[in-house]
């Protein structure tokens, strides 16, 4: 009994050990800028970019799990776009890996350094909550999370400037 149960354990660790990496293949996504690819299909999310406020530099949108251990950290986002800025509006497709809950976050990197310049970048996040210097930026993933369906669902972002 003892030697059938250890090689059950084996096997549920190996199962296990192999689904990992599919797991862990989820995360950082990087697609094209293609707006269009929001015409059909799912699940994706369209992001209307709004209040761009000049046409130079980056902007970067990134879709995350809506969930504490995901939202907003390092190496945990699911899908990014990135595409020069245009001063106005802009509009971004993010597949999702499934229906369920995200949170998106935009940065425009005026500059085009890659950095995040607190004094000159802006930034905005779903569901537009206020960002102050209590949060840093870095508001709560409650008040940015959202329910993404099985096609294409429109969100409506405006950046903040500081």
């Amino acid at each position: 009994m003892i030697k059938g149960y250890r090689y059950g354990a084996m096997v549920l660790a190996a199962a296990g050990l192999a689904a990992a990496p599919a797991a862990q293949a989820q995360y950082q996504n990087e697609v094209p800028h293609n707006p269009a690819s929001c015409s059909s299909g799912g699940p994706k999310i369209r992001v209307n970019v709004s209040g761009i406020k000049a046409a130079r530099g980056t902007i970067r949108v990134q879709a995350y799990y809506g969930t504490k251990a995901d939202w907003l950290e390092k190496g945990k986002w699911l899908t990014r776009v990135e595409a020069p800025a245009r001063a106005g509006t802009m509009t971004f497709c993010l597949p999702v890996p499934q229906a369920g809950t995200y949170g998106v976050a935009v940065r425009h990197d005026l500059n085009g350094n890659g950095k995040t310049d607190l004094r000159e970048d802006g930034g905005a996040m779903s569901n537009n909550p206020s960002i102050n210097i209590f949060n840093l930026g870095k508001p709560s993933y409650k008040k940015t999370a959202f329910t993404v369906g099985s096609g294409v669902t429109t969100i409506s972002i405006a950046m903040k400037y500081m």
